[in-house]
């Protein structure tokens, strides 16, 4: 068997074994980004809720867990603040609560997990770290091979070699264009 036909053998096996990586990477760089349109890792909603009036003035810590019962949150809190007697904050998971005691009137901030968005960035940015930074290294690596196999694959009768060429200096030009405008 000639190079030619090892080179297309791992160029085609190689491609194949991409695919699905390379369209994971590929959503998943489109989402990230564009972070500042969009939060492709959660979800927040905006919840208004309400809760039985308590009096005003300094509340007893132990009514806060019959808050969080009143609103269905089933975690406990990190920390609470009163900012003025008729006002109460409480943390929990990194996010607040606001009840206005005399009404009972509270607003708050739900955060959940996109289902098909978060684990995709999860990887992506490689949050996993360890054998998931392997995979991603491998993965680089059969990309480089991939470039490499396919302009080997190029002959001379086609007559695509000067525009692949052109092409591929373009393919790097575009990304050095940029760190020098903005770098």
């Amino acid at each position: 068997m000639n190079w030619r036909k090892w080179n297309y053998a791992i160029h085609r096996d190689l491609g194949f074994l991409c695919i699905g990586l390379t369209l994971i990477y590929a959503l998943s760089g489109i989402a990230v980004n564009h972070i500042a349109d969009w939060n492709p890792n959660y979800v927040i909603e905006r919840v208004e809720a309400q809760i039985d009036p308590l009096p005003s003035g300094v509340i007893n810590p132990i009514i806060i867990p019959q808050i969080l019962q009143q609103l269905g949150e089933l975690n406990g809190h990190e920390n609470a603040f009163q900012p003025d007697p008729d006002n109460l904050w409480i943390y929990v998971e990194k996010r607040m609560i606001r009840v206005h005691l005399p009404s009972g009137s509270v607003k708050h901030e739900r955060v959940k997990r996109r289902p098909f968005w978060y684990p995709l960035n999860f990887l992506h940015l490689n949050h996993p770290k360890k054998a998931w930074t392997w995979v991603a290294d491998v993965y680089a690596g059969a990309l480089f091979l991939l470039a490499i196999s396919g302009m080997l694959m190029i002959s001379k009768k086609t007559g695509l070699k000067t525009r692949g060429l052109v092409l591929t200096l373009a393919g790097i030009a575009l990304p050095l264009l940029f760190l020098m405008v903005y770098y």
